[in-house]
């Protein structure tokens, strides 16, 4: 098939789902796009087939890393090039992809991140989402080699190659820093792209300093774990045969 398949991972998100779907529509007016409902107790699936997008629906609620890699699952079957997230709360202004799109096209770039701070830029956040960013940072910049600005974006494209990978394998609960790990383990090539980001358009976060605590410990397990992998696989020895 080839080509864009835009996907949008949503839990409970009746009162945005529609805004997302048409901004993206006006943006790409030929591009798919595919929501994949988290086992909502809203109206999220019937507001988003109302507004013309195609639906996944899952039967149980398997956490924001499930549901992404469902979408990557469906989009490598379906024979899909490159996939693009985009936020189902409305974060994500749809007038950005063409920049990750594009990055993706005319580089070797596996993995391309819309990033708030890149390029010097300053976008506001909450103050514990604000440390946990400049935590990461931190954490991720000897293992990566390099200087990630917007670790938790979750404003993603990936090409096939990356997609292969993702089908197979991805991290389900926090999945936006671990995976930076998982592509550093498979050599995939990755970078950012400046873009702006929206407050949300309903509800609030629910991200809190006891949340960010949490949040914090499990995804360090995480990073260690693959760090853990990585070195172990440099480490094997090589099969003569």
């Amino acid at each position: 098939m080839g080509g864009l398949l835009v996907i949008v991972p949503a839990w409970n998100e009746e009162g945005a789902i529609a805004g997302v779907i048409s901004d993206v529509r006006n943006t790409l007016p030929d591009t798919r796009i595919l929501v994949v409902d988290d086992h909502s107790q809203d109206a999220t699936v019937s507001i988003a087939e109302q507004a013309g997008a195609s639906v996944l629906p899952l039967p149980i609620h398997l956490g924001l890393g499930g549901c992404v890699q469902a979408a990557y699952k469906l989009a490598f079957e379906l024979g899909y090039d490159y996939v693009i997230r985009v936020d189902g709360d409305g974060q994500h202004p749809a007038e950005e992809i063409p920049n990750i799109y594009r990055k993706l096209v005319e580089t070797d770039y596996e993995v391309v991140i819309g990033s708030r701070f890149v390029d010097g830029r300053h976008d506001h956040t909450s103050v514990p989402r604000s440390f946990g960013i400049n935590f990461f940072r931190w954490i991720l910049r000897p293992i990566l080699g390099k200087t990630i600005h917007d670790p938790t974006s979750g404003f993603v494209g990936v090409n096939r190659r990356a997609l292969q990978v993702f089908s197979r394998t991805f991290p389900l609960k926090w999945p936006e820093i671990e995976v930076l790990v998982v592509l550093q383990r498979k050599r995939f090539r990755f970078c950012e792209v400046p873009c702006t980001m929206r407050p949300r358009v309903t509800g609030s976060s629910s991200i809190t300093f006891l949340r960010s605590f949490q949040y914090m410990l499990h995804v360090l397990l995480g990073v260690f774990v693959n760090v853990l992998k990585a070195d172990a696989g440099s480490r094997r020895p090589r099969s003569n045969e």
